[in-house]
C-alpha cells in the first residue's frame, strides 16, 4: 500500500444526460479539496455537456482512497472529508475508515485520542508498553510471552491493531 505521500484521491465524475444519451462526459477531480470547490468542478463539467440543461450526475470511478470504497450516489461533502482524511494519513487513514465503517468522525477521534503508534507488531507494542511501565526481573524476563500478550489484549477489546503490511502495524486503544 502507499504512504500518505503517494495518496491522491480523485473520483471521475459523468454526466447523467449525456450517459443516457450515448455520450461519454466527464471530469476527473480531485477529491482532497473543499466540497464546494468539488461542485463547482461538478458544475463546470455539466455545463460542458453536449446535452443541454444537464443537471445530473454520478460517481462513475475513483482512486487513490486506498481501498476504501466510494459509491456511485456518495454525497459530495463525505467524499470530500474522506478524501482529505485519506490524502493526509494514507493507508492508515483508509484503515480507520474501515474500521469504523466509513465513519469519518470516530476515525478522526481514534487517530487523536486512541493512537499508541507503528510497530513491527502488537506482541512489540506489549513488550514495549510493559517494560516502560514496570521492572521486569532479570531471571523472568525470557519467560513473558509477548505474543500470548498481545492476543489476549486484542481479544478482550483493549485495543485494535491497523496492519499496513507485514511489519507495519498501527496500535490503538479501543477505550
Amino acid at each position: 500500500m502507499s504512504s500518505a505521500a503517494d495518496s491522491n484521491p480523485r473520483i471521475y465524475v459523468a454526466c447523467l444526460a449525456a450517459y443516457n444519451n450515448g455520450y461519454l462526459h466527464g471530469a476527473w477531480i480531485d477529491a482532497d479539496q473543499d466540497a464546494d470547490q468539488i461542485r463547482d468542478e461538478i458544475a463546470a463539467m455539466l455545463s460542458r455537456s453536449p446535452v443541454e440543461d444537464a443537471e445530473e450526475y454520478a460517481i462513475h470511478d475513483y482512486e487513490g482512497f486506498e481501498g476504501v470504497r466510494i459509491s456511485e450516489y456518495a454525497g459530495i461533502d463525505t467524499v470530500a472529508r474522506m478524501g482529505a482524511f485519506i490524502a493526509e494519513h494514507g493507508a492508515l487513514g483508509a484503515g480507520l475508515l474501515e474500521q469504523f465503517g466509513h465513519d469519518i468522525d470516530q476515525a478522526e477521534t481514534a487517530l487523536q485520542d486512541c493512537y499508541h503508534g507503528q510497530f513491527t507488531s502488537l506482541a512489540d507494542y506489549m513488550e514495549e508498553l510493559t517494560r516502560d511501565s514496570i521492572t521486569i526481573p532479570e531471571a523472568l524476563r525470557y519467560y513473558v510471552d509477548w505474543k500470548a500478550m498481545a492476543r489476549d489484549a486484542e481479544m478482550s477489546g483493549d485495543v485494535f491493531t491497523i496492519e499496513i503490511r507485514h511489519d507495519e502495524v498501527h496500535v490503538f486503544s479501543s477505550r
